[in-house]
């Protein structure tokens, strides 16, 4: 049986009162054997909310004041959760465009390149497609950078990826959604962004970056882009993100080919 083993660790400096809304822990249903998470406001321990989202994201709530803030997350994954779920909702929503995967301009574009593919030939096709037309380049995007942006700059990081492989599959009527995942095989180690499409009354886990398998992926945040799944949102006063650890080990590892079917798990 897999196990994997998760941590991360976020170093905030906060300049004044704010709500923190954390999402770095794994998803509802994800099975558990161990999970831990602990934060301190100027070394003093904080007990943050709960708050479930949609698909079982897990939202940590807390309210500080100015000074540094540290969130240790540490878990141990043992086996595989159930496969996503689909609802009539879900059919609807990720069709829709979205802040960062602006499907309705993306048409011409997906119309010319993939017409007449459907199914799973169109979602290999347009993972194939973002893989060939992209540079992955750390550092090299903007956090408002939506799908447009990264197809004129040819270049991005796993959230431009995925939100160019979702807008051209919701441009072609597919229902695609970002998910943020850990990512144990992951270089660079880092939070990672995938895209999940509705093909065949399943979800399917795509990944146009091609840097970790897909087999080893852990759900933490399932949404219409990444305003629905970003790790720290922040409301009030300014808060710099000053150092950010995450670690993602499996005990095994299956060969990723990049077109075999999978499901997020």
């Amino acid at each position: 049986m897999q196990q994997r083993v998760l941590t991360s660790r976020l170093d905030l400096q906060v300049a004044g009162t704010s709500q923190l809304v954390l999402c770095v822990a794994v998803a509802e249903g994800v099975p558990l054997a161990s999970e831990q998470l602990r934060i301190t406001a100027d070394g003093v321990p904080v007990l943050p909310t709960e708050v479930m989202d949609d698909h079982g994201t897990r939202l940590h709530v807390l309210e500080v004041g100015a000074g540094r803030v540290i969130v240790d997350y540490e878990a141990v994954v043992t086996g595989l959760a159930e496969p996503a779920p689909v609802t009539p909702a879900d059919r609807i929503r990720y069709l829709r465009p979205s802040r960062y995967c602006e499907s309705d301009s993306l048409g011409p574009t997906a119309f010319a390149e993939f017409a007449g593919l459907t199914g799973l030939n169109l979602l290999r096709a347009v993972v194939s497609w973002v893989n060939g037309h992209l540079r992955y380049v750390e550092g090299s995007s903007l956090p408002t950078d939506s799908a447009v942006r990264t197809l004129l700059t040819r270049q991005g990081v796993c959230r431009d990826f995925s939100h160019l492989s979702i807008a051209l599959l919701r441009a072609l009527n597919v229902p695609a959604r970002l998910v943020a995942v850990y990512a144990p095989g992951l270089t660079p180690m880092e939070y990672h962004a995938v895209c999940e499409a509705l093909i065949d009354d399943a979800w399917w886990v795509v990944d146009a970056t091609q840097l970790a398998p897909r087999q080893s992926l852990v759900r933490v945040a399932t949404g219409r882009d990444a305003a629905d799944t970003a790790f720290l949102t922040s409301f009030g006063a300014g808060v710099e993100l000053t150092g950010l650890d995450v670690t993602a080990v499996a005990s095994d590892f299956t060969l990723d080919d990049s077109v075999a079917l999978t499901q997020l798990r």
